[in-house]
């Protein structure tokens, strides 16, 4: 049938909201689909109602404006549309079947355009998280998810790449990993991404000191004439079907691993990457728990490697406390610097970045890696290839740790008793860092002063809170004494004596 448009200015899903009296007249009820045709031809999710809108209109979200390239009171026509067939292969999935290429691909594809619901992804996703998917699926996945974008194409190779999985605050090694791998002569095209339930990102912190927004021309550019970049991969049109589907997933609170895995390798694959190296960090409040959990993913990274061509190699690292002392984007960024410009400490993020970096350049022919990014960083030359990408993207080129000023509002943490400091908790540290304002509000953040298995004496500086406004400072220290993520322990644990005959 022909009937007028109309567009609500709101950014949902495609949908179309329709009276009762055209839906019945299409054969059409509430949450089936509807094919709409103008210049242009989508589907949309319909809504049925008796009270909003008028027989002879149909009001439409906003995304589908460009979609259908109409204007309001246009004249398009709308019928039923059938559901996908990439459903059935969701609710195969649903029952715990395994997937051709073929129809995972579907699925991808019907995302791209649209054509599945938020709940039809949802379910996709909770299927994933309760059966899997095995090695051949997530690597047909992966693929998929490559092909509804835009692919790097470098006039160098190989390309060098590392990712972690996250998890653990305070791991701001990416700029010296780059700086160390760059000024070394191989290429390494980093993209990483903001904040999702962290405190920092590290495309949050790089963007303090330089543009991370760049496109996939002036990545390319940078790259091939700096030999490293520090980019935002939201900035790209690089498996943009992963983003869409992470937008769903975070609200659920899962994180299937298939699609974590397929979310992971498709924009290294996206981005041109030959080599690849997986920081898996490993401890009690993080993504990966035990070394036993770790030890599968590398298999699973490995073994996606060799169906994907792309020679990966993993390493377990150590997370049961923050990595470092600066947890929040202007701290993050004053610290990484800090260690760039010959600072010895905090040695976790030295040690850290070095091994990784160490193991890039043994993919990359270099003999001893670890103790060759020791030599690159002790050197200056690190710096010197930070400060030549930070002045590519933007920055100022001879940036220095002094020049990143966290919040002028503190406020300090002491340590209510004696004893020895038996464990930090990751997730209430990166909660008050939250609180604190951070990632938003770059000054915001926390600054660790005692570490795991150190001694403290009652009323010693524990952490201090950085942030932009007083209230979230205040608001932050609250959350600190009622979540207390320092657990303090005498040498004592328990006292354990002969009951006294009477």
């Amino acid at each position: 049938m022909k009937i007028k448009v109309k567009f609500l200015d709101i950014s949902t899903e495609p949908l179309a909201l329709m009276h009762e009296s055209d839906a019945a007249e299409i054969g059409a009820k509430d949450n089936d689909r509807v094919r709409i045709e103008g210049k242009h031809m989508t589907t949309a999710l319909l809504n049925v109602s008796d009270s909003f809108g008028t027989p002879g209109e149909l009001i439409l979200s906003g995304v589908l404006k460009k979609k259908l390239k109409a204007e309001d009171r246009d004249e398009l026509d709308v019928s039923y549309a059938s559901n996908p067939e990439s459903v059935r292969s969701i609710r195969r999935k649903m029952d715990g079947g395994k997937l051709p290429k073929e129809e995972i691909s579907a699925i991808v594809n019907d995302i791209l355009d649209g054509r599945l619901s938020k709940i039809e992804i949802s379910a996709w996703l909770t299927a994933l998280y309760i059966n899997g998917m095995d090695i051949e699926e997530i690597a047909a996945f992966t693929e998929a998810m490559v092909d509804t974008g835009d692919r790097v194409q470098f006039d160098r190779s190989p390309v060098y790449d590392f990712h972690s999985l996250g998890g653990v605050p305070g791991n701001k090694i990416t700029p010296i990993v780059v700086s160390i791998v760059a000024s070394a002569g191989l290429m390494i095209p980093k993209t990483s991404s903001r904040a999702i339930s962290s405190a920092c990102g590290t495309s949050d912190f790089v963007e303090t000191f330089c543009n991370v927004e760049l496109d996939a021309q002036t990545l390319k550019r940078i790259s091939e004439e700096v030999g490293g970049v520090l980019a935002w991969g939201g900035s790209m049109n690089l498996a943009p079907v992963d983003d869409m589907v992470i937008s769903i997933e975070h609200p659920l609170g899962i994180n299937p691993r298939a699609q974590m895995l397929a979310s992971i390798l498709s924009k290294k694959l996206a981005i041109g990457a030959t080599h690849l190296v997986v920081d898996i960090p490993t401890g009690s409040g993080t993504k990966v728990p035990t070394i036993e959990v770790a030890k599968a993913y590398a298999r699973d990274f490995m073994d996606l490697g060799e169906k994907l061509s792309l020679h990966i190699e993993c390493a377990i690292t150590y997370a049961d406390q923050p990595v470092g002392s600066a947890v929040g984007p202007i701290l993050e960024a004053r610290e990484c610097i800090r260690i760039m410009e010959g600072e010895k400490h905090p040695s976790s993020v030295i040690e850290k970045a070095c091994e990784l970096a160490g193991m890039i350049l043994e993919m990359g022919g270099i003999p001893n890696g670890g103790e060759k990014a020791r030599e690159i960083l002790a050197s200056g030359a690190a710096l010197k290839k930070f400060r030549e990408i930070v002045a590519a993207q933007g920055g100022k080129p001879g940036i220095s740790s002094s020049d990143l000023v966290p919040g002028e509002f503190v406020a300090d943490v002491v340590s209510p008793k004696a004893g020895y400091i038996h464990s930090i908790k990751n997730k209430d540290v990166v909660s008050i860092a939250k609180a604190a304002g951070a990632p938003a509000d770059k000054g915001a953040g926390i600054l660790i002063f005692k570490k795991k298995g150190q001694r403290v004496e009652k009323g010693d500086l524990l952490f201090q809170i950085y942030g932009d406004n007083a209230a979230k400072v205040d608001r932050a220290k609250e959350l600190s004494a009622k979540y207390r993520p320092f657990d303090i322990e005498g040498m004592l644990l328990n006292k354990i004596t002969a009951m006294k005959a009477k």
